[in-house]
């Protein structure tokens, strides 16, 4: 017997509430454009290739944060060193996140579900770690509340597969709830990541 909710039911949700959520949030997205528009040389936007659902690469938008400063030698600065101040505040209220809006509106992502992460990632999940491109990534996740980049790729991993094998309505709301309490609180937000976790393929090309 199909499931309803994780079937169809849930892209309906995520689509109607992100169409809502454009509207009403419309006038802080305007602002956030002009402000990072001027601090980025007109380049308010970030966009990257991620896999989605079944491995399918899309492009994530997200409010640009960093600027594209390099070393003599043409090789862009740390994470760190790029972060302007203006994206440090951004990131910390996870206003950065909002474009996202877009990209659940078209199908990409949805509100909940395993992050989107790097491309060159894929070689190194372990073969029951791959289960969590069986669904649309999310903006927030299981991960996201139970410690975000605070816990190990092991964990987070763990926390995505549970996730996906035990997809309700009910779990989503919690996970909503928590995120916006988290988000309130700045809990678990770290605003430069690479300073408290490894790149995957770091952490595991050994």
């Amino acid at each position: 017997m199909i499931n309803l909710y994780p079937a169809i039911l849930k892209r309906i949700i995520d689509f109607i509430f992100a169409l809502f959520a454009l509207a009403i949030l419309s006038p802080i997205i305007v602002i956030l454009i002009i402000i990072l528009s001027i601090v980025n040389n007109g380049k308010p936007f970030f966009s990257q290739p991620r896999p989605g659902k079944n491995e399918k690469s899309f492009k994530v938008i997200k409010f640009r944060t960093m600027n594209e400063k390099k070393t003599e030698d043409g090789r862009l600065l740390s994470d760190g060193e790029r972060l302007t101040k203006v994206g440090t505040f951004v990131r910390k209220t996870s206003l950065d996140e909002l474009p996202q809006l877009i990209n659940i509106v078209i199908g990409d992502m949805s509100f909940i579900g395993p992050r989107p992460l790097l491309i060159r990632y894929l070689p190194y999940y372990k073969d029951s770690e791959k289960a969590r491109h069986l669904i649309r990534p999310g903006i927030t996740g299981l991960a996201q509340v139970n410690g975000r980049n605070l816990v190990d790729w092991d964990k987070r991993f763990a926390w995505d597969i549970y996730y996906v094998k035990h997809i309700s309505f009910m779990l989503d709301v919690k996970i909503a709830f928590k995120t916006v309490i988290n988000v309130i609180n700045q809990k678990d937000i770290i605003v430069d990541a690479t300073q408290v976790l490894h790149n995957l393929d770091d952490a595991r090309k050994n």
